[in-house]
């Protein structure tokens, strides 16, 4: 049975980069390219033009609503002609919302039950997404696990995807133990190395899902002034560049006021440092 993957599409260099670097992860799955349409409801350059032709704010906003539809369906056609020359069984999904991007792609893909949700990172100039910017709330709001593709990857990186190993963050916790099994069914018959970031001298002890994995323990690098969450999630980064990892795979925090703390977490602190491609998994 294919895997099947929601990808958020926008257009950005960003969002076809995440098509490409999925397909090498999944390929062969069905794939359903999203779009959302939101507020200001059509692209700078397409408001310009209608400001010129409307004669007033009433017709303004009959054009942008008919004029951005048309530039949602065409943006969302170029998503899945990308998708299915990259093999994918792919089709299309254009859902206009008010809310937030972010959080109505994360209520699509639990609606599609899709297996994953495949976002690219749409950080400009080499920055990472700004706290509230759509990659940082599709994570926030997911309940399926959320692959964030970084852009660009080098050509290792990439060439990693094909079949590099997943590196699980591993803390012998209740999520890192579902975050095991749900590797697992993602990428059957992929190596899977579990790095252990050791945080004190106490001897570590794998858990049961960790059972025939390979495990490496790692020391939190030292850092003045730097957060613990961060010092974790440089620890893991590095073991997956040791490792040539294709994907770093991370477990985030459960459903409550506590999710709030993602926004701090070792989950979002790798999403916006690593290089490769990060699975946030949701206990």
């Amino acid at each position: 049975m294919s895997t099947k993957l929601m990808v958020g599409y926008d257009g950005s260099p960003a969002a076809g980069a995440a098509i490409t670097a999925g397909s090498a992860l999944f390929p062969r799955a069905h794939a359903w390219v999203t779009h959302i349409w939101a507020p200001p409801f059509a692209s700078v350059g397409l408001r310009r033009r209608l400001r010129d032709i409307a004669q007033n704010s009433d017709e303004l906003a009959t054009l942008v609503d008919s004029e951005g539809a048309w530039e949602a369906e065409s943006v969302t056609d170029a998503g899945v002609a990308l998708a299915r020359a990259a093999g994918w069984a792919a089709e299309k999904v254009v859902e206009r919302t008010t809310d937030s991007d972010g959080m109505r792609l994360a209520q699509l893909a639990e609606q599609l039950q899709a297996d994953a949700l495949v976002i690219g990172d749409r950080g400009l100039d080499g920055t990472k997404d700004d706290i509230g910017g759509v990659c940082d709330m599709t994570v926030h709001y997911a309940t399926v696990p959320v692959l964030v593709v970084p852009d660009p990857l080098l050509r290792s990186e990439f060439d990693a995807l094909a079949d590099g190993p997943v590196l699980v963050g591993y803390d012998r916790s209740d999520r890192a133990e579902a975050a095991i099994a749900k590797v697992r069914q993602l990428f059957p018959g992929r190596r899977i190395v579990l790095a252990a970031v050791r945080d004190d001298d106490e001897p570590f002890a794998p858990g049961p899902a960790a059972e025939g994995l390979e495990v490496v323990t790692v020391d939190k690098p030292s850092g003045f002034a730097k957060p613990r969450d961060r010092l974790i999630a440089e620890a893991l980064i590095a073991c997956a560049d040791d490792h040539n990892a294709a994907v770093v795979a991370v477990a985030a925090k459960g459903h409550s006021a506590v999710r709030e703390v993602l926004l701090g977490s070792v989950a979002v602190a790798t999403v916006r440092r690593c290089h490769r491609p990060v699975l946030v998994v949701h206990g």
